[in-house]
Order: C-alpha cells, then sequence, then structure tokens
C-alpha cells in the first residue's frame, strides 16, 4: 500500500494545494473538509467547487469525508482505519478571520484550537511516527510588530535597511504580552499544542506561521483572502475598501504552491516541535496601493476602490517574513512566484469564474 498523506481542509486554498501536490508524486490522500468556509463567509466563499475538482481530477487517489474537524468520534474512526499507514498529516481547516471570531468566539476556538488538539491526539493514537504540519499564523505574535520604528514612504510603509528585521520577522519575536486577537488567542493556543506534543511525546511537528497564504485557487471574501478578493474586484468592478494606515500597509505574500513544496522538503526531512516564520520575505510583498496598482495594470481598467480611516483591530502595519531559518534547514527549497505572477495567475484562471 502507498503511503497516505491526510489533509484537513482539502477543499481550501492550502488543502487543494496539498491534494494536487501529493497525489501528483502518487500518494493517497484522504482530504477532510466540511465546507465552514461558506458557513463563516457566505455563498461566495463555498469551496464544494474546487471539492468537486480534486474528486473529478484525482479519482484513483483522493477520497474525501465530509467531517468536522471537532468530532473527535468520526476523527478517531478516519485515524483507526488507516492508522500507520498515515504518514503526513497536513493541518489547514481552521475559522481563519480575526473579523469573524469576534461574533462567534466559541466556534473560533472550538474549531482552531479544540480541533487541533483532537487531530494530534487521533496521530499520537494512531500513526505517532507521522509528520504532523500546522498551518499557524502570524497573529500569534499580536500587534507586536505594529511598535517596530516603521517609516512613512510614498507607497508603502518600511523599516529601516539597519534594523534587525529588515529582512523579516524572524521566530525570536515574542508572543507575549500583545493584542492578538481572538483568532489570534485560538491559533496561539493551537499552535503551543502542536509544539508540545512534538516535545512532551517527541513527535515530528511543524507550526508553519504564515502571512497572506494566496494562489488562484483561493475562494477569496472580504473577511479572508486579500490579493484573491482584490483581483475578484478588479475584474467584477465591485467596490473595494481599504481600512486604515493610509493604505500603505505591507504584506508578504506567498504562492500556495511555495508553501505545499517547503511542506514537503520538511516531510522529507522532519524535525522535531519546529516553527517556522513562512511567508513571500523580501522576494513577494506589497503594500494595499501596490497591489491595486498591480490589478489595474493587469486588468486594463480603474478598480473601484475607497479609504475608510479606521484600520481594522489587531491588524498589521508592515510584515515581512524572514523564512531564514526555514531555508537554513532546507536549502534546496526556494521560491517560484513574485506577488505580481501570483496576481496574474489568480486573474488568467478566475477571469471565466467570476
Amino acid at each position: 500500500m502507498s503511503k497516505i498523506v491526510l489533509i484537513t481542509g482539502s477543499a481550501g486554498l492550502i488543502g487543494s494545494e496539498s491534494v494536487k501536490y501529493f497525489a501528483g508524486l502518487g500518494f493517497d490522500v484522504l482530504g477532510i473538509d466540511n465546507n465552514m468556509r461558506q458557513v463563516f463567509f457566505g455563498e461566495d466563499a463555498s469551496t464544494e467547487w474546487n471539492k468537486n475538482y480534486l474528486l473529478s481530477v484525482y479519482k484513483k487517489n483522493y477520497t474525501h469525508f465530509d467531517v468536522d474537524i471537532r468530532d473527535r468520534t468520526s476523527i478517531e474512526l478516519i485515524f483507526e482505519k488507516y492508522s500507520s499507514d498515515i504518514s503526513l498529516i497536513i493541518h489547514t481547516a481552521a475559522q481563519p478571520s480575526h473579523d469573524w471570531a469576534v461574533n462567534d468566539p466559541h466556534t473560533d476556538f472550538t474549531v482552531n484550537a479544540n480541533g487541533t488538539l483532537t487531530l494530534l491526539e487521533s496521530t499520537r493514537k494512531y500513526c505517532p511516527q507521522a509528520v504532523f504540519i500546522f498551518c499557524s499564523t502570524n497573529k500569534v505574535y499580536g500587534d507586536r510588530p505594529n511598535y517596530l520604528p516603521l517609516q512613512e514612504e510614498e507607497l508603502r510603509w518600511e523599516i529601516d535597511s539597519h534594523h534587525p528585521y529588515f529582512k523579516g520577522i524572524d521566530e525570536t519575536m515574542s508572543i507575549d504580552q500583545t493584542k492578538h486577537s481572538l483568532f489570534g488567542a485560538s491559533k496561539v493556543a493551537a499552535d503551543v499544542l502542536v509544539q508540545e506534543y512534538g516535545r512532551y511525546f517527541e513527535m515530528k511537528t511543524a507550526c508553519f506561521r504564515g502571512g497572506c497564504l494566496t494562489g488562484p485557487n483561493h475562494s477569496g471574501t472580504k473577511l479572508h483572502g486579500f490579493l484573491s478578493y482584490l483581483m475578484k474586484c478588479a475584474i467584477t468592478g465591485n467596490h473595494y475598501e481599504v481600512y486604515g494606515y493610509k493604505g500603505k500597509q505591507v504584506r508578504d505574500n506567498i504562492h500556495s504552491y511555495d508553501l505545499v513544496n517547503a511542506f514537503y522538503h520538511f516531510y522529507q526531512n522532519p524535525r522535531i516541535a519546529e516553527v517556522y516564520n513562512i511567508g513571500g520575505s523580501r522576494f513577494s510583498n506589497c503594500s494595499m496601493v501596490e497591489a491595486i496598482a498591480l490589478c489595474e495594470e493587469i486588468t486594463g481598467k480603474k478598480m473601484n476602490w475607497s479609504y475608510s480611516e479606521t484600520n481594522r483591530i489587531g491588524d498589521h502595519i508592515w510584515w515581512i517574513s524572514d523564512v531564514s531559518k526555514f531555508q537554513s534547514h532546507y536549502p534546496d527549497w526556494q521560491f517560484k512566484y513574485t506577488v505580481k505572477d501570483i496576481l496574474q495567475e489568480i486573474y488568467t484562471n478566475n477571469l471565466h469564474r467570476w
């Protein structure tokens, strides 16, 4: 029997990219996804289209389970059935929006924290030798990055080139005593659990603390999926609102392929209880106004957008990841997609759908 990869959130952006990547390598893939994204963000955010695509293209080695990761009985039955044949768990399922979490903290916390615990405990029980990869977030650092000595430039906020974080923020930044948002708090709980299962039980776990994860298969919505939703508005002419910081807030953006490729490098030579900041770094980043200009350049039309002085609570003014720790552990891994490449691909792949 070939090795099995179990992927949660398998119809989402990173989950579906993982399905394609590992199915393409000949792995048998188990996908767990109950389309909670539609519950969170409405019909437009449904991942049903992506699930159907995966089932049609990878019918030989993709099995889908319409299961909630909080359902311990159902999750344990899946793990028990495949047990030690499971060699890798990629956990991407989440409530992913800090704006949404405020309205239903119980759902946010149980999905992000309790769901992760259920998966970790099932892994420990049935396939303790498997590699466990968790999609964490840079929101575990809360708003601490906003206290960096930022400088205002014409199109973006920036940091002095002599500052230790100029090449990006690394894993030494504290996650303590800072405002996280409720979403950030639930992801901190999950992140620390993943580390603890690694250290306490000597399991091969890794937290990948991502910033803006993006790509053409993102069901982007107003509350989550920055580049995807921005390009969707650029194509459709729908209104887009920029919140605070003069539209100069900076994000690094990593293509879903580049991230999943990093997962594969970790899987091939895993470590115990690792933590990596992962994002586009200096290779792939932009401010809001820079991203709008790129969308206008690609679509050939002006965007319908406006500016609100009120910034979103817990929003980062400037985030660029320092990925040098991961690169030092896995020197063969490298970026493939810049921000412009990503936006061009989102445009090309979704023009007919939007």
